[in-house]
Formats: C-alpha cells, structure tokens, sequence
C-alpha cells in the first residue's frame, strides 16, 4: 500500500485531505481484505490444493479478518458520511476488539485524522503519537508526524498570546523537515516553519516596543537583537533594524544607530522602514555608515542555516 496522502495547508481544505486518506487506506484494506488469506502463495491455500489428507485452512481466522473488515469499512462508510464522532467510534472499536490486526494499525491513524478534523487537538496528537510508538517504522509513520505538527500549527493564536504552541509546532515540523526529506509532508512542513518563525519574530517585536514605550530602551533593543540574530528571514526584520536604530539614537550610541541604518539600507532598500531610519539619522547631521566590527553587520554576514 503506497503512501498517498494530500498534505493541505489550512483545515479549509481538510476535506481533501479526508478524500485522499480514506482513499489510500481503501486500497490496501477495504477492496483487498482477503489477500493473504486466500492468494496462491499462502500455506492455507497450498494446502487446500493438494491431496485430500491436506490440512484445511483456518475458516475462524478467515471469519475474525471478514468481521474486522465489515467493523472497518462501516467506520470508513461513517467517515465519508461526515459524522465524525461516529467514525470516531467505531475506529476505536477497531483498535479495541482486534488490536494485533492490521486494520487496527490504520485505525489509529484514522483516529488521529478525525481528533484533527474535529478540532480536538490532544485526541489527535496522543493517537499519532501511539502510531508512531506501536509502529515506528511504519509505512504511515511520516503522516503520523506531520500530523503531531500541524495539530500545534494549527493552536497558533495572534502574538499577543502565549506562544507556547508556536514552539511546540516549530520543534514538530523541523523533526518532519528532518526526518522526511523530499516529500510532500517535509515539503508543507518547511513552508509552516516560516509562519511559525514570523509569529516568534512577531512576539519579539511586540515586547520591544512596550518597553520602549516605557522608555527602556536598553531592553527593548534586545528584543529586537534577538529577531535580527534568531528570525532574521523573516517579516518582522527590516522594523526591527529601524528599531535599532531608534534605540541606538535615543542612548546616544550613534555608530551603532548609523550601522542599523545601513544594513537596513542594503538588505531592504525599498522599505519604508529604511526611509524612517535614514531620516532619523539625517536628523543629526549623520548619514547611514555600517561598522564592519558591529554585532549588526557580523549578524548579516553570517551564515543564515534557513
């Protein structure tokens, strides 16, 4: 059975992701239930084909593997209904009435899905969870992952909020980047950890600012240090180069103001934020100059691993 899952990006597009899962899980289980069982290549099958002194093929494990499947496919049957919490149950029927059985094995990850559709992030993350402990090397264990992470993008709030989930989600999806390289689930992972990073950086520029509005400047400026060293690709770095420059200004530390200027100048020079900071450095008869030996242009030089 070949890995065929649909990565989306937002839950608005979930549906999609339901139609390429159940079909995925369909072609190895549902149309093929008795392969195994029945094929030329089994020991039941080479026995039922040669004399009649043969032993015959366990019919009660043949009736369990039928009384598995019907429980499972109803609950596929329930999925593709929509109702959600009545697949919900019946994948954990699965899970409890045939734990050694291979449907069982999708059960969970099913399970998993549908936590995440109906929003019940903890449901989602401790069924992925036991996927990926029961089957490690899974064919699916991939999916089970990014659903770990995408389960903890998706609690993202503004960045006036904790952030917690926003570090969960960013540990998660570089563990996916890293442990799956090159397929679509690394793929949607390395796009989420821009977002997250942005989020973080955004985090940092909120608290900069309070403090200087309560005229901490020292503090702010290294608020807005950490976004130009930690989240430099991001969103949130030509504000926090002219932030420097702010902060810089109003301690008096001008080669440092002058530096932030001009990184800013080279590296976003359309940016509005670099206007503000070129005038407030023109503002005192300075002009923008980096110092080669600043912490702002080794920043820059530096080898940025995203």
């Amino acid at each position: 059975m070949q890995v065929g899952f649909s990565v989306q990006v937002t839950r608005r597009v979930s549906q999609g992701i339901a139609a390429a899962l159940v079909a995925v899980l369909l072609s190895g289980c549902a149309t093929n239930i008795m392969d195994g069982i029945w094929g030329d290549d089994t020991p039941a099958a080479s026995a039922a084909g040669t004399a009649g002194t043969a032993v015959a093929p366990d019919m009660a494990s043949a009736q369990e593997t039928a009384a598995v499947a019907k429980l499972y496919n109803e609950a596929l049957a329930e999925l593709n209904s929509n109702s959600l919490k009545s697949a919900m149950k019946q994948f954990g029927e699965v899970e409890r009435q045939y734990p050694y059985s291979s449907y069982a094995t999708q059960a969970i990850l099913m399970q998993a899905y549908i936590g995440y559709r109906l929003g019940k992030w903890d449901d989602a993350v401790n069924a992925a969870n036991r996927y990926i402990t029961l089957h490690p090397g899974g064919k699916d264990v991939g999916y089970a992952y990014y659903l770990v992470a995408v389960c903890n993008y998706d609690q993202i709030g503004n960045t006036r909020h904790d952030q917690s989930s926003t570090l969960k989600a960013l540990a998660a999806l570089e563990e996916v980047s890293q442990r799956f390289p090159g397929t679509a689930y690394a793929q949607d992972a390395a796009a989420k950890v821009l977002v997250a990073r942005d989020h973080l950086a955004g985090k940092e520029m909120e608290v900069g600012r309070y403090y200087y509005r309560q005229g901490a400047y020292l503090a702010g400026i290294n608020r807005f240090k950490k976004v130009v060293t930690d989240f430099r690709n991001t969103s949130q770095t030509p504000e926090a180069l002219y932030r420097l420059t702010e902060g810089y200004m109003a301690l008096g530390v001008v080669s440092e103001a002058q530096t932030a200027a001009a990184v800013l100048g080279t590296n976003y020079p359309q940016s509005e934020w670099y206007r503000d900071a070129y005038q407030l450095v023109s503002n005192d008869g300075l002009s923008p100059e980096a110092n080669k030996e600043s912490w702002i242009s080794k920043a820059f030089d530096a080898v940025n691993p995203l």
